[in-house]
């Protein structure tokens, strides 16, 4: 690899001084048309390069946005960052992905250290525990901040959220409506929203069909597989046992279609099972996994967008963007069989009381 070429060069080969190769270069003054003339012909010919990182730190701002994530092995966050760097490259800005980890103190550690790059701004997937409320200063000297998928606590800046709550709320009334009534829900970690808002919206669908909710049928898991597995173990060996999870992922839900049929039990036949994301595998499960679509390549653009309105200069309210679920009806719910719905039906005895 050749060495990089030098603005001293540049000048050298146009006769005429750095300080006037500078000017050409970074726009900070007018030069006569000729010698721009020379200098660029001269870039040309020596296959010039300038510093991107160098050009930004003399303006105060690069044209870079960094984006952070909790964890890049999540097959739902490569959508979101597709997206945001659709976006951001069609404005001729460039992307750098850190990844926490959902470690709070890398995420600090990713933003103290990114910061000296000057970015033009920041799009956060907050991890558990965030701290990030408290770590933007939101001044004119500060450069944007949206956070996406994820609203940290204490967050009172721009935010792109997908509808968890309805989501739910969606995927819980179709078990429901297939006659279940012994629903258990595996939920991410509950000091994230979006874990809250997808319990909520399972619990609002029970009480609004009067259907009791059995505190040990909520299992608390971390939105991966193994975790999800972990759970469904569990709640799969109660008695009664549970006729249909809704797992709040779709990791998680890949995790009790393992634990039922290491247990023997049959998806739908003997337990239906609801997921939320709709990542590629769901419809290649085996059953199809029914699951509550969420747009992840919109949320990316959708975040990028509102960060673009911010780097412009927009300085409205901060806004709360909320972008649709949908639930998409596959194989692995099926209507209640007769042996569950026996084990359901003192239960349903108890409310016609």
């Amino acid at each position: 690899m050749n060495p990089p070429v030098t603005m001293r060069q540049i000048a050298e080969r146009a006769k005429v001084s750095i300080g006037t190769v500078s000017h050409v270069i970074n726009g900070t003054a007018t030069v006569r048309e000729r010698l721009r003339e020379r200098v660029l012909e001269a870039i040309r010919s020596l296959g010039y390069q300038p510093s991107q990182l160098a050009r930004g730190l003399r303006r105060n701002q690069t044209s870079m946005l960094v984006m952070i994530v909790p964890d890049i092995t999540n097959p739902f966050f490569p959508a979101v960052v597709r997206g945001v760097e659709d976006v951001a490259y069609k404005s001729s800005l460039r992307l750098v992905l850190c990844n926490t980890d959902n470690d709070p103190r890398k995420e600090i550690s990713y933003l103290n250290e990114m910061r000296s790059y000057r970015p033009a701004g920041w799009l956060v997937i907050p991890s558990v525990d965030s701290e990030i409320a408290s770590h933007f200063r939101f001044t004119a000297a500060e450069p944007p901040v949206v956070c996406l998928d994820r609203q940290a606590r204490g967050w009172h800046g721009d935010v792109v959220l997908v509808a968890n709550e309805a989501g739910a709320h969606s995927a819980t009334r179709h078990l429901l409506r297939m006659g279940h009534r012994q629903l258990a829900v595996i939920t991410g970690p509950l000091h994230l929203a979006n874990a809250v808002e997808r319990l909520e919206g399972f619990k609002r669908a029970l009480a609004e069909a009067k259907v009791p909710i059995e505190p040990d049928y909520i299992q608390e898991a971390r939105f991966e597989r193994t975790s999800g597995y972990h759970a469904a173990a569990r709640l799969l060996r109660m008695l009664p046992r549970p006729t249909a999870i809704f797992a709040c992922n779709d990791l998680m839900a890949l995790g009790v279609l393992l634990a039922a049929r290491e247990l023997g039990l049959r998806c739908p036949e003997d337990i239906s099972i609801v997921g939320f994301d709709n990542l590629d595998f769901a419809e290649f499960t085996a059953p199809a996994l029914t699951t509550v679509h969420q747009p992840g390549y919109q949320l990316g653009t959708a975040a990028a967008r509102l960060l673009l309105e911010r780097i412009a200069g927009s300085k409205q309210a901060a806004k709360r963007v909320m972008l649709p679920s949908e639930l998409k009806i596959r194989n692995s719910v099926g209507p209640i069989a007769e042996t569950q719905f026996a084990a359901g039906s003192a239960l349903d005895r108890l409310e016609a009381r």
